[in-house]
């Protein structure tokens, strides 16, 4: 019956662009529908097994941070320092000595001579200067870089999940990009089959075998995509997973997680460090670097590399040294009694012919606080070098995303349109109608590529500013609708 309806029009075309303008609109018109169930669907997501709720990129860095074995790691790591920097600020242990001084060997009897002693002794070395407080002191400095450094991690923690995260939230609307767009292929397809089939209108063979084609080829992507999903999906489930407890496998999390459907809100640079980005002041900038964590645990590093100059001048002192001893003597062998003796003394080392080693460790302990000095400087040059790269393309997307907002996507659109209009008209080929299809499905994706690349390096570039707070907001609501009627209801937005 269909196909008799359709054979009372003067050309099956314009069966073909009804149908194509329909269901665009359709499609479009489900781009408000989308938000509506983007709600119910987080209220049924509430009541949803835990392996099928949307992990949110705030959600992704805060399991990250938490099951991150790095962070134990430097915990124990400043502990034990703290606990050994406790443990060299006490003495050596006193040295006890017991021995029988002048024995006779003709008799080897303990009243027979005078000089015969039983002697206990005792001996306690000092260290040599202020050596134990300094020592001290520098395990202390150490130590203190500990929490720069976890500070440092967890914002680099939050650069390579927010990129992974975003690598997975790239492909899956991709993914669904393409297969709306397959969806409207295949009914095309089925159509222009439908027409050949009843001899209805110009329909060629040809225009079967590219309708056909061009599924095969979207089939193609879409398997590519896949693997990219499943793949981003694997790395980021590394930064999930608690290396004791493999609760969610990659394949678990392949198979059933998601992301959600929006794209996160990332904070932006403050306006004064925007300034200074554009102005290219690179004074300032590495003024306002000075403050990154990763600088100030090699500051820490510096301070206890200075500290080891001062320990290491300590080897100039002496070593002081106290002992004390008490000496019994037995009755003589008449029964007289004998005093018995007490000594005490104190002994100290004389560096003088260790002059030149001392030197050389001094000269040592300098050169190796240098030496982190210089570590500091590269930091900071390569800091500085690729802040200045991720800003100049973070301009450049920024550049893009507005030639697409304001040019290239209302070409394609009209592009489409005319394509379409020609085909009706007897005027153009079925091919300029599929390649322009094609074409606004690219741009689309393009532009999605480019909000993803430019969330991306928002992150990274919030990481050489902002490292105590997160920069992650998750948003439900961002006011950048995308702007087309032919691409069915996705997560994409096009920033106004």
């Amino acid at each position: 019956m269909i196909f008799s309806k359709l054979a009372r029009l003067p050309a099956l075309k314009a069966v073909t662009v009804a149908f194509v303008l329909v269901n665009s609109a359709m499609l479009s018109s489900s781009v408000c529908a989308n938000e509506n169930s983007t709600i119910s669907a987080n209220v049924s997501a509430s009541k949803a097994p835990d392996n099928y709720r949307p992990l949110s990129l705030s959600q992704a860095i805060s399991i990250a941070i938490e099951v991150d074995p790095w962070l134990t790691r430097s915990e124990l790591r400043q502990k034990a320092m703290i606990d050994t920097s406790e443990a060299v600020d006490f003495l050596p242990n006193p040295v006890i000595s017991i021995g029988l001084a002048n024995l006779p060997t003709d008799g080897f009897a303990f009243d027979q001579e005078p000089m015969t002693q039983l002697k206990v002794g005792v001996m306690q070395q000092f260290p040599r200067g202020q050596s134990l407080d300094i020592q001290r002191q520098q395990l202390q400095e150490l130590a203190q870089q500990h929490p720069l450094l976890r500070q440092d991690r967890k914002a680099k923690t939050k650069v390579v999940v927010s990129s992974l995260w975003l690598e997975f939230y790239r492909a899956q609307q991709i993914v669904a990009l393409i297969e709306n767009d397959r969806v409207l292929f295949q009914q095309l397809a089925e159509i222009i089959q439908a027409t050949y089939s009843s001899a209805v209108g110009r329909v060629r063979q040809q225009d079967i075998v590219r309708a056909q084609l061009e599924l095969t080829r979207l089939e193609d992507r879409l398997n590519t995509l896949m693997s990219q999903k499943e793949q981003a999906g694997g790395q980021l489930i590394e930064w999930l997973s608690n290396g004791n407890d493999w609760q969610l496998s990659s394949s678990d999390f392949t198979r059933y997680k998601r992301v959600p459907s929006e794209l996160p809100l990332i904070t932006s640079l403050e306006p004064s460090v925007v300034s200074l980005l554009t102005g290219n002041d690179k004074q300032k900038l590495a003024q306002k670097l000075n403050a990154h964590p990763a600088i100030l645990a090699i500051e820490q590093r510096i301070d206890a590399g200075e500290t080891g100059v001062e320990l290491a001048k300590q080897s100039y002192k002496s070593q002081w040294g106290v002992n004390a001893s008490y000496a019994y003597r037995a009755d003589d062998q008449l029964g007289r009694s004998r005093a018995d003796f007490f000594s005490i003394g104190v002994s100290f080392d004389l560096p003088l012919f260790t002059q030149s080693s001392q030197d050389k460790k001094v000269s040592a302990a300098v050169r190796e606080a240098e030496a982190i000095k210089t570590d500091k400087l590269l930091a900071l040059r390569g800091l500085i070098a690729q802040l200045q790269s991720t800003w100049s393309r973070h301009q450049r997307l920024l550049k893009r995303q507005q030639i697409f907002n304001d040019s290239i996507l209302v070409q394609t659109r009209e592009q489409a349109a005319a394509s379409l209009t020609a085909y009706t008209n007897d005027a153009g080929d079925f091919s300029e109608v599929v390649r322009a299809r094609i074409d606004d499905l690219n741009v689309h994706i393009e532009v999605l590529n480019i909000q993803v690349d430019l969330l991306k390096a928002q992150v990274e570039l919030n990481y050489f500013f902002s490292t105590e707070q997160s920069a992650v907001v998750d948003h439900l609501g961002l006011n950048n609708q995308r702007n087309e009627v032919s691409i069915p209801a996705t997560a994409v937005k096009v920033r106004k």
